[in-house]
This record gives C-alpha cells, sequence and structure tokens, in this order.
C-alpha cells in the first residue's frame, strides 16, 4: 500500500448531511468528495424520501464506490455521508457507515468522526445486558445507546443527549431519521463540525471547503457540545449536551483539536471564522522568526508544507523554490520492478529537481515529523542531487504521543521525538540542521491561547481522558 511509505498522522473521517433539498444523496456525494483526504479506505450515503431508508456503502474512494445509476437509488431531499479512514475498530466492510437501526415505527441512521474513549467498557456492558454487536466500530456503540432509550414520547434528538453523557472522548455526528436531521458535537468540540445553508435546506459538514463546492453558505460552527435537529419542515432548534465527567481528563472545554490546522484541514476550509491557509502560513512565518538560517532557496515538502514553506519565505526574504517535485498521478497501490530500486516508494511520489538544487544550500519545511523514516529518505535524495547544505525546519512543535481522539497516529514507541532529542533526530535524518516550532510560537500563529486546544500529540495533555489500560 503506498499508505504506508508515509511519515505522516493518518486523516479521521469525514460527515456530511443534507436536509430539504432535492437529491439530497447527490449533494452528500460532492461534499464527500471535496473531503477525501479525510479517509480513503470507504465512503456510504444513507437517504430517507421520508418514509424508507435508502443505502449504498463500499471500500474504496468516493468517486470509485458511487456511480450514477447509485446515486439515483438514494431518493429522497434528506441524506446523510461518511468517508472513513479506520481509527477503531477492523478494517473492513462491516465498519462502512452510516450505521442502521430499525425500529418497529421508524428508523435511523447515524455517521461519526472521532474516538470515544470508553467504548469498549460500554460495548463490554451493553453486550452483557443482551445487545448484539455486528462491527468492531465505536460508532455502533453511540447506535445502542441511542437505541435504548426507549420511553415513549421520548424525541430523537433528547435519546442523543442521554446517550452523550454516557460516552467520552471526541465525536462529531449527523443522524437522520425518516423527517429529520440532527448533528452534533461532543463538548470539547475536538472534531470540526460546521452549518451551512444550501438553497432552501440545510448542510451540516466536517470541513468548510464541502460548502464550497456545493454553493452553500457557511452559518457558522456548530458549537462544542451543541445538538442541532433540523426537521424536514425547515424548522431548526439547538441543545446542549451536559458534560460528562471523565477520570483522568482536566475537563478542558472547548479542546478543539490544533492539528486540525496544522496538518488534517483542507487550507481552503475556514475553522472557528479563520483561514487554515492563513493559519498555516503564520506557521512558517513564525517558524522563520524562531529558527531562521542562510540558504539559498526554502524547499517545501509537497503538498502539505507548502502554506508554511511560503510564509517562511515571505518572513525569512528567501526565494521559495519547488526542489522537489511531486507525482500527483501515484495511486494507493505501484509495481514495483523484480530488481528492488532504492528508496523507490518515496522516489514514485517526490523527485528532486536536479538542475535547480545542485550546489545549494537549502531549508526543508513540512508540517510535522513523525517516524522521520521518509524526512531521511527525503534528505538523502537531496544530498544525491547535489544539494551542499540540508536545514530541516518543522512548522509544528515534535510529536509526543498519539491520538486517542479519531486520528490514526503510530505508539508512542513509533514517535521518534517521544524518545529522541531534537539533535539526535538531526542525526538520524542526515540533516545539517533541524528545528521545530515551539508549542507557544503554534498558538500566537493560530491567535487563540493554548487553554482552548487540544494539543495531546505535543504536550501529552488529554482533555477528554484516555482509553482504560
Amino acid at each position: 500500500m503506498f499508505s504506508s511509505i508515509e511519515d505522516k498522522f493518518h486523516d479521521e473521517c469525514a460527515v456530511v448531511g443534507c436536509i430539504g433539498v432535492e437529491e439530497a444523496a447527490k449533494y452528500c456525494y460532492l461534499g464527500l468528495y471535496s473531503m477525501q483526504h479525510r479517509g480513503q479506505e470507504g465512503a456510504g450515503i444513507v437517504s430517507t424520501d421520508g418514509k424508507n431508508l435508502f443505502a449504498h456503502r463500499d471500500t474504496g474512494l468516493v468517486a470509485d464506490v458511487f456511480s450514477s445509476e447509485s446515486l439515483s437509488e438514494l431518493e429522497g431531499n434528506l441524506a446523510i455521508g461518511h468517508t472513513r479512514y479506520a481509527t477503531f475498530g477492523r478494517k473492513d466492510k462491516s465498519n462502512l457507515q452510516p450505521l442502521t437501526a430499525n425500529f418497529t415505527n421508524s428508523s435511523f441512521s447515524i455517521a461519526h468522526n472521532g474516538n470515544l474513549v470508553n467504548a469498549p467498557q460500554i460495548r463490554q456492558k451493553l453486550e452483557e445486558s443482551g445487545s448484539i454487536f455486528s462491527t468492531t466500530s465505536d460508532t455502533e456503540t453511540f447506535l445502542h445507546l441511542i437505541a435504548r432509550s426507549t420511553k415513549p414520547g421520548t424525541s430523537i434528538c433528547e435519546k442523543i443527549l442521554n446517550a452523550a453523557r454516557e460516552v467520552s472522548g471526541a465525536y462529531s455526528i449527523v443522524l437522520l431519521t425518516e423527517d429529520r436531521l440532527v448533528a452534533a458535537r461532543d463538548p470539547a468540540g475536538v472534531r470540526p463540525l460546521s452549518l451551512g445553508k444550501l438553497g432552501d435546506g440545510y448542510i451540516v459538514a466536517s470541513e468548510t471547503c464541502a460548502f464550497d463546492l456545493v454553493g452553500a453558505e457557511l452559518i457558522r460552527d456548530i458549537e462544542p457540545g451543541e445538538v442541532i435537529e433540523i426537521s424536514s419542515e425547515g424548522i431548526l432548534s439547538s441543545h446542549k449536551i451536559v458534560p460528562n465527567e471523565v477520570k483522568g481528563s482536566s475537563s478542558r472545554t472547548p479542546a478543539f483539536c490544533v492539528f486540525e490546522y496544522v496538518y488534517f484541514s483542507r487550507p481552503d476550509s475556514l475553522i472557528d471564522g479563520r483561514s487554515v491557509y492563513s493559519v498555516r502560513k503564520r506557521l512558517g512565518e513564525q517558524l522563520a522568526k524562531e529558527h531562521y538560517v542562510e540558504a539559498d532557496y526554502i524547499i517545501p515538502v509537497p503538498d502539505s508544507g507548502v502554506p508554511a514553506a511560503l510564509g517562511f519565505a515571505q518572513a525569512s526574504k528567501i526565494p521559495l523554490e519547488f526542489g522537489l517535485i511531486r507525482n500527483h498521478y501515484v495511486g494507493r497501490t505501484f509495481i514495483e520492478p523484480q530488481q528492488s530500486i532504492r528508496d523507490f516508494g518515496v522516489k514514485i511520489k517526490l523527485n528532486p529537481n536536479n538542475h535547480l538544487l545542485r550546489g545549494k544550500k537549502v531549508v526543508l519545511v513540512d508540517d510535522s515529523l513523525v517516524r522521520g523514516t521518509t524526512s531521511k529518505k527525503i534528505v538523502k535524495m537531496l544530498r544525491l542531487a547535489g544539494v551542499e547544505e540540508v536545514h530541516f525546519r518543522i512548522s509544528s512543535p515534535p510529536t509526543m504521543s498519539p491520538c486517542h481522539y479519531g486520528i490514526d497516529t503510530p505508539s508512542k514507541e513509533e514517535l521518534i521525538a517521544s524518545s529522541h532529542s531534537v539533535k539526535e533526530i538531526e542525526q538520524f535524518i542526515g540533516a545539517d540542521s533541524l528545528a521545530y516550532l515551539s508549542n507557544e510560537g503554534m498558538f500566537s500563529a493560530v491567535g487563540e491561547s493554548k487553554e482552548k486546544f487540544c494539543d495531546a500529540c505535543f504536550s501529552c495533555d488529554y482533555p477528554c481522558g484516555v482509553p482504560a489500560a
């Protein structure tokens, strides 16, 4: 698999929901397409015509999962969708979302971005009381909790509020019944979720880039701990989740994932009114202030390092050049010659611009350094291309700890910064110098205080608790 050579934190998932628009499933499809970066393992959409639920899910990229024929079968003006990168549960078709539950008089479907840290404990209790699970996804735990709120007259929104009081961790949820769309964010607001106006209807999505593609107008971000309910008549109401006390948690709210600004979100998205692209440029500007070095060129590691490299170049007055050329047409798999080519995995994706680089001193800018293995290969490629000096600059602090809130990260032991000094990492990757952006510099570039964010991957401070050992 191509992804195995990428020395990055892997993306989480994306959710989208539309109500009050014709061909809602097609709008969900376009929303998922624009958020493909958040998950490439599988996708699904569930729609309703007010009486029946229609579903289509499969493994693969969004454009491969759905066809004109499959989308035409997803009838109705209400739909939700999900694109998946597995962070909890096996990577198989049974875990594809949205998940659906059927009752005697009604049905609902749910899709989830995030991770519930107490899902195993809740699942064990549910199984002991007779619940039967068909997936290994923590989303099904939420589904069962909602389904068990069977008191007569309890609305779907009240069921979600009841379920939310029992779970801990990160979740952005979209849920549909035959006549309404519900969107919810955990009390800490770890994962993003936004509300938009789409014609006479509404749309919710993990990122605002989905709104841009379908021509929707951003209304606002859904607040941490908020549950929004939209009826088929277009009536919108807001409810508040009472935060659950979590053992071992600092109970800090809000605690939005700062890594969304650093890497995960698309640069053309808006988060809390801020342009992700602008924040990434400021990260690079701050990095140049903290760790300037004389060089001929600033070289971004494409594509994620480009905005920070541009900011570094503008602040340092050193010209930016594309010294690494990316092959944008590489699929997730490729065939290597029988006689192995050294560092083939990196070379097939990135190639040094040899005539530009020979004899030059360069500053190589990337957004993060996780294991260091790919960075080492890139530095080696630049040396072979004739680069005289390679100074590596990272536009985020050292990644010290894994994420437990919906991002697929290596174990702590695999994170090179958790057990090696900056000097040791510098020697490992073969750079002439290595420097990271400070934690203070990162939040200065974001424009908010640390107290409003989750930065557990940098600080080891987990605001929503951690899974039981």
